[in-house]
């Protein structure tokens, strides 16, 4: 019994305040006051403050031992600002990054819909969060399978769309604020301002576009099934 427990993995936990204390705040505050020469200086200030969210992000992979294809482009992405940073490449290769990784992911989720495994069935619509079996159960049994699967493609081309708004924002900001030379102490400065900047610009309004998506997803459930909220999360009682 012990050993059995011992090797199933961790059930992840959405920890939402400690992502946002160890990728965002902690590492913009280490950019911004650390970077002096009489402190860590613009190198060691940029590796100090990467080290935060590419630690967290290969711990919760390892830990959770479960390919995440999100936080796989997350930790590629921390990687390809240091680079830019320490190489001292053109700053425009910052901003063509910050708009290429939600862009990247919003076109997988367009193309995923001509696979077997649509992304939003990952991101949106799994068994971790919504109580799949019963919804699927009450729509084969009303019949509204079909009528379901056309409007969680419509859905998915909203989620799609809510990377792409990622995209342009996040290239928006990357050139109105980052315009001194990387490997600089400005530059880190400008980074810095950058990550906080991007959480009421870009993370809130697209966590309240995914919440719409859900709500629409909700709705429909309700609709064809009939189902009640607290019927149709995960865990809810058969």
């Amino acid at each position: 019994m012990t050993e059995t427990t011992q090797n199933t993995p961790a059930t992840h936990k959405p920890r939402p305040m400690v992502d946002l204390l160890i990728s965002i705040l902690i590492p913009s505050l280490i950019l911004m006051k650390l970077s002096g020469e009489a402190n860590l200086g613009a190198d060691g200030a940029l590796l100090l403050a990467l080290a935060f969210p590419l630690g967290w992000g290969a711990f919760e992979l390892i830990k959770y031992r479960k390919f995440n294809f999100i936080a796989l482009l997350g930790l590629i992405s921390v990687l390809l600002t240091g680079g830019i940073g320490l190489l001292h490449l053109d700053t425009r290769w910052l901003a063509i990054k910050e708009a290429a990784i939600p862009g990247l992911i919003g076109i997988a989720v367009l193309v995923s819909t001509r696979t077997r495994h649509p992304l939003i069935r990952t991101l949106l619509f799994n068994k971790s969060v919504l109580n799949v079996d019963k919804i699927h159960q009450r729509l084969e049994q009303g019949g509204h399978t079909e009528l379901f699967e056309a409007r969680l493609l419509t859905a998915t081309y909203w989620l799609s769309g809510t990377f792409f708004f990622s995209s342009v924002m996040n290239y928006v900001l990357a050139k109105w604020i980052v315009t001194s030379p990387a490997g600089t102490e400005a530059f880190n400065a400008e980074l810095g301002r950058m990550n906080l900047l991007s959480y009421p610009m870009i993370a809130i309004p697209s966590m309240l576009m995914l919440m719409a998506i859900f709500y629409y997803l909700w709705r429909t459930i309700h609709g064809l099934t009939g189902l009640k909220l607290e019927e149709i999360m995960a865990n809810a009682e058969q």
